[in-house]
């Protein structure tokens, strides 16, 4: 089993959560059960935009991207979402929310 966390940042909020809460009910529905298979190991359609940073495309409405970085072999963090449209941007933003994750989490020891 893979454990699957949202990336929450010093301001206490979850940019991926932000995100996921404007999706209609279908395309919410579909990303909740891409993420299911995610926590079961299967991450299907993924491959890394670089960083340290990976994109979960799934096939369907505008292309959406979930996007995540993995933290050991059992730990998927969610860093955000999107659509193909605007993939370059939302994988920019991924990949600061990576480092940041990556520094707070070396202060943390």
């Amino acid at each position: 089993m893979t454990e699957v966390r949202e990336y929450i940042n010093a301001q206490g909020s979850s940019p991926f959560a932000k995100w996921f809460n404007g999706l209609n009910a279908t395309a919410a529905a579909r990303i909740t059960m891409a993420l299911t298979r995610v926590e079961l190991g299967n991450l299907s359609d993924h491959k890394s935009v670089g960083a340290g940073v990976w994109e979960l495309r799934l096939d369907f409405g505008p292309g959406y991207r979930v996007y995540f970085g993995k933290d050991g072999d059992r730990l998927v963090i969610l860093l955000g979402g999107g659509t193909k449209k605007r993939r370059q941007k939302n994988i920019e933003t991924a990949k600061l929310l990576w480092k940041d994750y990556k520094k707070r989490k070396r202060e943390e020891k």
